[in-house]
């Protein structure tokens, strides 16, 4: 059940413990994207103003800005210890290595570098093309890089917040598949409700097959998420 309602990386790590990761789809990268663009805007017309009253010296200075803003500004914050532009951080996704350990330098210069090609043939084409075929959602530069961009990890506290009661599977359940739950439950806030309600029909042998698709079958999965939790 979990293959089906998740989409999950498993990596090694070289002491050899076994992570997974959710890799972040394109709709919430692009909203990272605009986040970051409007901050690097507002920061360039502030240095458009300052650069007028300086004349000549003054816009020499604002383009070589612009030049580390357009190139440096996600490489700077990737290499931090968040891992994410401001955008990735409000959105709640970072950029890491395959293997789930931080970014290297080479790695965020090398997939930062190509975003040029990505973004052919006009407004991140290629980018967004090689995304969507991918059960990884890694454009051309994760791929030369060897970098994912991925959810961050909620702490356990913060994983189900919901007013369901709540409410027993319709059949005992396997780790896995309490896990699947679980794992739904911690990432239903950043899903649509459309989504929400997709994945939620995909688990019907666990809310039972006496409900109607859409938000009734979301509820009960989130109330069984509760119950799972030991709030009963």
């Amino acid at each position: 059940m979990r293959d089906g309602i998740d989409t999950l990386v498993s990596a090694e790590t070289p002491e050899g413990i076994l992570l997974e990761l959710r890799p972040a789809g394109a709709c919430v990268r692009v909203y990272a994207y605009f986040i970051d663009l409007m901050i690097r805007a507002a920061a360039l017309y502030v240095v458009g103003i300052i650069s007028t009253l300086l004349a000549g010296f003054g816009i020499a200075i604002g383009l070589i800005i612009f030049f580390l803003l357009e190139w440096f500004y996600p490489v700077v914050f990737e290499l931090s210890q968040s891992g994410a532009t401001p955008g990735k951080r409000t959105m709640g996704i970072k950029v890491v290595m395959d293997n789930g350990l931080p970014i290297t330098p080479a790695a965020s210069i090398t997939r930062n570098l190509l975003r040029f090609a990505d973004f052919l043939p006009l407004l991140y084409g290629f980018g967004l093309l090689s995304m969507l075929v991918r059960r990884d959602f890694k454009r051309l530069g994760d791929l030369a890089a060897s970098t994912l961009v991925v959810y961050q990890a909620l702490p356990a506290a913060q994983l189900i917040v919901t007013e369901q009661t709540p409410v027993a599977p319709a059949h005992p359940l396997s780790l896995t598949e309490q896990a699947a739950v679980l794992a739904f439950a911690g990432r239903v806030r950043r899903l649509t409700g459309e989504r929400a309600d997709e994945l939620s029909a995909l688990a019907v042998a666990v809310t039972g097959d006496d409900l109607p698709l859409g938000p009734p079958r979301t509820q009960r999965l989130l109330a069984i998420a509760q119950w799972l939790l030991g709030r009963r």
